[in-house]
Parts: structure tokens; C-alpha cells; sequence
């Protein structure tokens, strides 16, 4: 298996991080000057726009027969693989390393690095139109949609990377770890089967996971594979274009999600160069080894002597007068043994 090392990894992002891009609320107006920079090297093109007209961006670069095709922030609140792949920008610009002149030979790779920039304004899920991106495949009521279906269908990759954001409220089931990183080969009906195209893709998870396991060990969990008929993952794997789900998530003190952005590029690039130096891809086994996502978490967890008054908290983002705001909320749940907070204060007497 070809594993990249922590050690370089950490080189590399450190100094080709995109700087200019920093905290969950990222825009197009935060990214729309970056292309310039790129068009040097890449194949920069509006390819569409938004249901409020916002423009839609792809990157092309590579001149190899293996086709890949990546997006991100098809909900527009999920921001980290977006900053992820502007430091995978960066590191193709300007780095000399064999690497990426390998992948550069025998890959072909297609970036849209927005797909839903009204959402991504607004800070919300949904488009402008509140559809759901990531729940539009079949009917494809949405502009956006169509455009990805068009390059989908256009560009036939082997692999899509398709890059989301997930709840901190999951964490590494049997441990006490938050999933900052999990992964998922999609269904491509309701009986879950090994598909030649799940195993294909359940190749790369593993080279995924194996290069995170060096890094941030017991960090990782694999995504439900439950069956969601309109789901893009679902519906591209079906239609036999490999689709790896990489859903960035929670470290300790990290709720900007820096350092899981850190692990986003970490996985992206392990993805691309795995594949670059694949001809088979059929190790899938190690894939049922991740650990499952657990829904163990809570942001913040008041603890009394009496554990029924235990209340727990959940952060709630939202934008407020132009402004990103996090408002902690409190939930209602009658027993949090079993649950964890990202932060936990003790009382011994009176409710808080």
C-alpha cells in the first residue's frame, strides 16, 4: 500500500495551507479571488451558476487516463473540504514533489470547490430554493444538481470524492473519541451488497484510513451505509461511478475545524495518490474494520451529583447581522450516562 507519511503530510500542509481561508463560513466572495492564481497550471472555467446566480467554479489539471471528479459544499454549510482542497491547490501549483508530477500523469482530476454557494452564503444546507443538494439525484429540481450530473456525466470519472461536514455529536465507537474524520463506500440498493463498484471504493477507504491511523489513531469511524434512494452517493454508485464519502468532523478544541481540515487534505491527497499508483483495486476486507460512527457526544454536558439533572448542550451556528454566531442550546434528554461532552463541568449542588 502505498502510504503517504505523517511527516511529510505535515510538512506539506503547513507550508501550502491556504491562509486566506480561515473559520466554518466560507463564501464564494471568500474564494473568488483565489482562481486568478491557479489559471497558470489548471483549466479555471465558471461552468454554471446558482439558483440566485452565483457563479460555479471548476479546476481541471492532469493529462492521465484515470478520471477523477471532487466537490464540495453541496451544503453550503459544510465548508472544511472546500479549504481542504485550496491547500491541494496550493500543493499542486507549486510543488515539485514526484508525487504530484505522478498523479498529474496518470490522473485526470476535476474540482468544483462550491457547489452550492447560495447555501454557502446563507450558511445553510439547502440552496436557495431550500432543496437539499445531497437528497436531489433522481429528481433533480435543483440547478445545481443539474450541472453536477451534466459534468458527472460529461467527465465519466472512475472515483468521485464527494466532501461533507458531519455533526460533532458522533464519535469512534468503542472508544471516547470524537470521529474527526469518517468514511463511507455507498449503497447502491437496500440490500447493501459488495458491488464491484463498493469494493472498489472501499479499496481506497482503506488506504485512507490506514494513512490517518498514523496520525490521529482511533480518530476515524466509517459512516452508516444505510441505503438513501435519493441520496447523490447512493445514485452515482449505482450508476457506476465510484463515490467516496469523506465526512470531516470533530478534534478536541477545534470547533472552527482547522485541524480537521488538516485531516481532510491529509485524506484527499492520500485518495488521489493511492489511486495514481493502483492498476486493482480489490483489498477491501480492512474496510469493516473502522470502527462505526456512535452517537455519543454532546458539545457541553452539565454533571450533578444526581446524574438525572444532568443537562447536556448542543452549539447551534448561525449568521446573525453578517456575522457567524454560535449559540449553545440546550436538548432535552432525560438520561446522559452513556453520552460524553466535548466539555463537561461538575457541579455538586445547585442547578445551573
Amino acid at each position: 500500500m502505498n502510504t503517504l507519511s505523517k511527516d511529510f503530510l505535515e510538512t506539506l500542509f503547513s507550508k501550502e495551507k491556504e491562509s486566506s481561508l480561515h473559520g466554518k463560513w466560507i463564501t464564494f466572495k471568500d474564494i473568488e479571488g483565489l482562481f486568478s492564481k491557479y489559471e497558470s497550471k489548471f483549466e479555471v472555467s465558471q461552468i454554471g451558476s446558482s439558483e440566485e446566480n452565483r457563479p460555479i467554479m471548476q479546476l481541471k489539471i492532469g493529462t492521465g487516463s484515470k478520471k477523477i471528479l471532487l466537490w464540495s459544499q453541496m451544503h453550503g454549510n459544510e465548508s472544511t473540504g472546500t479549504r481542504a482542497l485550496f491547500d491541494l491547490f496550493n500543493c499542486i501549483l507549486n510543488s515539485t514533489d514526484i508525487i504530484f508530477t505522478k498523479i498529474l500523469e496518470t490522473c485526470t482530476l476535476v474540482f468544483i470547490p462550491m457547489l452550492n454557494p447560495d447555501g454557502a452564503q446563507a450558511y445553510t444546507r439547502v440552496n436557495a430554493n431550500q432543496v437539499d443538494l445531497n437528497r436531489d439525484a433522481v429528481d433533480r429540481a435543483a440547478k445545481e444538481s443539474k450541472l453536477l450530473r451534466k459534468v458527472l456525466e460529461e467527465f465519466n470519472p472512475q472515483f468521485c470524492f464527494n466532501l461533507h461536514d458531519q455533526r460533532t455529536i458522533f464519535g469512534v465507537e468503542g472508544t471516547k473519541n470524537p470521529a474527526t474524520i469518517s468514511f463511507l463506500a455507498p449503497s447502491e440498493e437496500i440490500t447493501r451488497a459488495l458491488t464491484k463498484g463498493r469494493i472498489e471504493t472501499m479499496d481506497v477507504i482503506v488506504s485512507m484510513n490506514a494513512m490517518l491511523q498514523n496520525s490521529i489513531p482511533n480518530h476515524v469511524g466509517r459512516y452508516t451505509d444505510e441505503f438513501y434512494p435519493t441520496a447523490t452517493g447512493d445514485n452515482f454508485q449505482k450508476l457506476g461511478y465510484n463515490t467516496i464519502l469523506i465526512e470531516s468532523g470533530h478534534y478536541k478544541d477545534d470547533y472552527n475545524r482547522e485541524e480537521c481540515r488538516k485531516y481532510t487534505f491529509f485524506s484527499i491527497l492520500q485518495g488521489i495518490h493511492h489511486i495514481s499508483n493502483s492498476d486493482t483495486f480489490i483489498n477491501y476486507e480492512s474496510y469493516f474494520e473502522i470502527p462505526n460512527n456512535d452517537k455519543i457526544f454532546y458539545d457541553v454536558i452539565h454533571r450533578y451529583s444526581d446524574s438525572k439533572n444532568d443537562i447536556a448542550f448542543q452549539y447551534e451556528d448561525k449568521i446573525i447581522d453578517e456575522k457567524f454566531v454560535s449559540k449553545l442550546n440546550k436538548v432535552d434528554e432525560n438520561c446522559l450516562n452513556s453520552k460524553i461532552g466535548h466539555s463537561e463541568i461538575v457541579f455538586d449542588g445547585k442547578i445551573v
